[in-house]
């Protein structure tokens, strides 16, 4: 099973690489803007996180130390079009107190304990659930971790890969047991699948002139 999954997980990744090329994620220009936008994008479209981060920008608040020390009601206000702007700003106090007191402010401390140490650290904090937490670590950290997101579990569902009741641990665990760990592919598949999710992979699927359409599925899933 280990062997077949395999094949059909490079099979996906080879497909969609080459029917979309890379996807150049995660955009961003440091690591702190690439945390910063992990917990913007919480049940949230890109683009209404790109106004976020810019207001973010313009109003040069776009690290975790500039953050820690902006009043929670100005802060809200700058990233109210990332949606639930509130509990947002409340998330991002939260890590960026966490990250001056536990690290001193700095990501390189939190990165340097390694995969397990960090994911454990990130899980701690208020607001960090493990998509967020692997993105983090992922992207930010470039660290061997797959990120599993909506559009990552309805497309295993549909190519019968993942069962319909399958928790993110076990689709976690489905990519990281079949696939050697690499960091620059872990990323690159996860944007793909995000790509695939907005083009044709929806709640209601469009398989037609899908890059996956040759391959054995169930759109109704």
């Amino acid at each position: 099973m280990a062997q077949s999954a395999q094949k059909e997980l490079m099979r996906i990744y080879e497909l969609l690489l080459a029917a979309f090329g890379p996807q150049n994620w995660w955009p961003a220009r440091t690591r702190q803007e690439v945390v910063i936008g992990a917990i913007l994008t919480q049940n949230t479209a890109w683009k209404n996180v790109e106004r976020a981060v810019s207001a973010l920008r313009r109003a040069n608040c776009l690290t975790l130390r500039r953050i820690h020390r902006t009043p929670l009601d100005r802060l809200a206000e700058l990233i109210r079009s990332s949606g639930t702007h509130r509990v947002k700003a409340r998330r991002l106090k939260s890590l960026a107190a966490w990250l001056q007191r536990r690290f001193n402010g700095r990501l390189e401390g939190l990165f340097a304990l390694g995969l397990e140490g960090a994911r454990r650290e990130l899980l701690g904090v208020n607001g960090i659930g493990p998509e967020t937490a692997d993105a983090i670590l992922l992207y930010a950290g470039k660290l061997p971790t797959f990120v599993v997101d909506a559009y990552t579990r309805r497309v295993l569902r549909r190519h019968l890969l993942l069962g319909g009741q399958s928790d993110y641990q076990r689709a976690k665990a489905l990519f990281e047991r079949t696939m050697p760990p690499d960091e620059p592919i872990y990323g690159e598949y996860h944007a793909l699948l995000v790509e695939l999710g907005k083009r044709y992979c929806r709640k209601r699927a469009l398989c037609e002139g899908c890059p996956l359409e040759s391959l054995s599925h169930d759109a109704g899933l």
